[in-house]
């Protein structure tokens, strides 16, 4: 059985691209922070990891290390977002943004490299933010510009293996971390995207999938956002 890592999947895009792995007969290890996980799942395994941690991320370094002797599929899909003025943002709040999209992926995938065969999918989640300015999240699309680079740059370290590594850039999605959103900004966003509407999560997770199957499609940006700003 092939195995997988996603993290940030228990919940939103995260859960759709985990699920999607299992129904393509993975055996899924997934990170999460927050409430206990305690859907019942099979070949899934959810892992109480904190990202801003160090010593966390290297205990599940170590766990994934004991547990699999090979890793074919990263889907590097965590992510936070403080929403704080440009001037309001603290240099704690800046560098837990970083270590969790950026450092904890960056070091995850350098310290499972060994293990990672050829012909495996490396992905990221993105975000249209890391492509658009937006005035109320810079430090949050700063880190998905970031993720973005990562990406096409981890391309030339797996040149002539067959792996693959591209980011899925989504726009708004229809998630939990959504939901909270006041109508007034929903509907404002709805006005900028020309399909009047959030994405789905399976709509996101599509994007994952065709990037799993199609072995030519590497160093990509896949943008799925319903054409936000074309209006």
């Amino acid at each position: 059985m092939k195995r997988a890592i996603v993290t940030g999947g228990t919940s939103g895009i995260g859960l759709g691209v985990a699920k999607m792995l299992i129904e393509k007969g993975y055996y899924v290890y997934a990170t999460y922070v927050g409430p206990e996980f305690t859907e019942k799942i099979a070949n899934f395994e959810p892992i109480r990891v904190d990202q801003t941690n160090r010593e966390e991320l290297y205990q599940f370094i170590a766990h994934i290390k004991e547990q699999a002797a090979q890793i074919d599929c990263i889907v590097c899909n965590a992510g936070m977002s403080i929403r704080k003025s440009f001037t309001e943002t603290t240099d704690r709040d800046w560098d837990q943004m970083m270590e969790v999209a950026v450092n904890s992926h960056y070091i995850l995938l350098r310290e499972l490299f060994a293990m990672i065969p050829h012909g495996s999918r490396i992905l990221f989640t993105g975000s249209q933010m890391g492509l658009m300015p937006h005035a109320m999240v810079l430090s949050y699309g700063v880190t998905k510009a970031a993720v973005h680079a990562l990406a096409k740059n981890l391309v030339k370290e797996f040149e002539g293996t067959g792996t693959t590594v591209n980011a899925i850039v989504p726009g708004f999605v229809e998630t939990p971390w959504q939901k909270e959103k006041p109508e007034e900004i929903k509907q404002n966003i709805y006005r900028k995207t020309a399909i009047h509407r959030f994405a789905s999560i399976d709509e996101v997770v599509d994007a994952y999938r065709f990037c799993l199957e199609n072995p030519f499609v590497n160093g990509s940006l896949i943008e799925v956002n319903g054409g936000y700003c074309y209006k």
